[in-house]
């Protein structure tokens, strides 16, 4: 593994939950030469609680330094070759991944989409520039279209709960007050699509994700049809797609509630946090036996682990 920024950038992800797995059972402090005397950058362009967290723990945990800079409080980056730089950005891209790299065994980035241009958005554009332009291996600690490392620990989390017969997994929609990303549902449907479970996606109509994600998913607009015998419920609040980055439509009926949880096969209860009580989903269910939210915070470590432990060894220093 060279760099992690999606599920295609991983040969067998099956295979990276059982290392996720593998590394959670390990003794506390018996993993810390895998990562020594090697550093990590984390550079964060947005907020993060678990990602900033996980991630440097993560690295801890392996032996490695973790140095972390708040770039969306730094000076502006300029990502454009050939421009002029008389206004406000203060360095180039090149240069600063240049640098960073001479710093750093590998580098983590964190940017959330602008949610007003979606060309520019769904080309990746800030990732891809730091991959392009950096000389180690880069970790997207979510970009504008994806949160891989989340998807990951997902992964991990319903593997760990799996029943005995094939799951049934559902990524629900479900109201929200702000205009959010795409990126954690894009990302969990790339993942779930690689895993042996059947996938259904709800929404309402306007919700609509880009096809790219959705191909081959089964897809209904009617909530409680989706949740009829699931094993996992993950809620998930994006902005539309289409109508790109607004805010079609705001169905406080779509809210998880235990009547609709009821529903399942006894079925556990997934978000990737923060989440809004009582808007996205009900306090009952958050605070039930079968909500998992804590655990896959916790599965954001070991995740992160398998990845860092993926990257160092694959990793010679000898690439361009």
């Amino acid at each position: 593994m060279k760099q992690f920024t999606s599920v295609h950038d991983v040969s067998d992800p099956a295979a990276l939950v059982q290392e996720a797995l593998a590394l959670k059972r390990a003794p506390r402090g018996s993993l810390r030469h895998i990562g020594q005397n090697r550093t990590i950058a984390l550079l964060f362009f947005n907020p993060s609680l678990r990602t900033r967290l996980s991630t440097q723990k993560a690295a801890i945990e392996l032996g490695m330094s973790a140095m972390e800079y708040n770039a969306g409080q730094g000076w502006q980056l300029e990502f454009e070759d050939g421009a002029v730089m008389n206004l406000d950005k203060a360095e180039h891209i090149r240069e600063a991944a240049a640098v960073i790299s001479q710093y750093a065994d590998i580098i983590g980035i964190r940017t959330f989409p602008g949610l007003q241009d979606r060309e520019q958005d769904y080309s990746d554009y800030i990732l891809k520039q730091f991959q392009q332009h950096a000389r180690v291996p880069v970790i997207s600690l979510e970009s504008a279209i994806r949160h891989p490392l989340q998807s990951l620990a997902d992964w991990v989390t319903i593997e760990e709960h799996r029943p005995a017969h094939r799951p049934k997994v559902v990524l629900s929609w479900a109201p929200h007050p702000r205009a959010l990303p795409q990126a954690v549902a894009n990302s969990f449907l790339e993942w779930m699509k690689r895993a042996d479970v059947d996938l259904v996606l709800a929404h309402p109509p306007g919700y609509e994700l880009a096809e790219a994600f959705t191909r081959g998913v089964s897809v209904t607009h009617n909530q409680n049809e989706a949740f009829e015998g699931a094993d996992f419920v993950y809620a998930k609040n994006w902005s539309s797609y289409q109508d790109y980055g607004r805010i079609t439509c705001q169905d406080a009926g779509w809210m998880v509630t235990p009547e609709k949880m009821a529903l399942t096969n006894n079925g556990q209860f997934m978000h990737c946090l923060p989440v809004r009580r009582n808007v996205v989903v009900a306090d009952a269910v958050l605070d039930s036996p079968n909500a998992l939210v804590i655990e896959q915070a916790n599965n954001r470590t070991y995740a992160a682990m398998a990845v860092l432990k993926g990257l160092l060894e694959g990793w010679t220093g000898t690439e361009p």
